[in-house]
């Protein structure tokens, strides 16, 4: 069975070494941890009961819990597969930086390198334009 853990988000790798430790010293019956970059603030791992998942997870940091019902191996396959993103951005286009030091900042596209997945953007909230060098997931368009 399958055993969906909501984790502490940017702690997946630690908690997921923690708890393969902790069954390997207490022999508790875990066949596999799944750690994805897809599943943000979650580990899944295949456990013969939830008795034996709720026993693994007692006690170790930065696990939050268990997800109610067990999953099933289909409903892993959308979650873990990568799809590819269709770019519908344009050099000119206005976008905000949704994530790093420049985060809430409003920028105009310069270039676009789509086989990198990044872009050269121009914060236009500042007295001289500086030309930043950042990556597709981190903007968002607000106008075209």
């Amino acid at each position: 069975m399958l055993f969906a853990f909501r984790v502490t988000a940017g702690q997946e790798n630690i908690v997921a070494d923690l708890l393969h430790e902790k069954a390997k010293k207490t022999k508790i019956p875990v066949q596999s941890i799944v750690v994805s970059p897809y599943l943000k603030g979650y580990l899944i791992a295949e456990a013969d009961n939830e008795v034996e998942a709720k026993r693994l997870i007692t006690n170790v940091p930065h696990v939050k819990g268990i997800l109610q019902n067990p999953m099933r191996i289909e409903d892993l396959k959308d979650m873990l597969e990568s799809k590819p993103q269709e770019i519908t951005l344009s050099e000119g286009d206005m976008v905000e930086i949704t994530s790093g030091p420049f985060k809430g900042e409003k920028a105009k596209v310069v270039r676009i390198f789509r086989e990198k997945e990044e872009v050269i953007v121009e914060l236009v909230e500042v007295a001289v334009p500086i030309p930043v060098t950042i990556k597709l997931n981190t903007i968002k368009v607000i106008q075209q």
